[in-house]
């Protein structure tokens, strides 16, 4: 299984779930754990996501996901998830 950390973080608007969930259900990738907050405005998201079954390649979903971002108006990140966990070490 491809594991892929997806993050979305900006101000918080209507529609970034939906917007962000649609593009990912129409390119195959299952969401397998997601966590969500608003505080004092700002949205923050953290999705766990299997790719495997995506046609796209890593770089070309990143790509279009970042772009994606920045028409809602946040910032969408795509990680590996070993390179995830070894950013994220202490």
């Amino acid at each position: 299984m491809k594991k892929t950390i997806i993050t979305v973080v900006g101000k918080d608007t209507v529609g970034i779930i939906g917007r962000v969930c649609t593009y990912l259900a129409e390119n195959n990738v299952n969401i397998l754990d997601i966590s969500q907050t608003i505080v004092q405005g700002y949205f923050n998201m953290m999705m766990i996501t299997d790719t495997n079954s995506s046609k796209k390649e890593f770089g070309d979903l990143a790509k279009a996901l970042e772009q994606l971002g920045e028409e809602i108006g946040v910032s969408i990140r795509c990680q590996h998830e070993d390179i995830f966990n070894k950013m994220h070490r202490i």
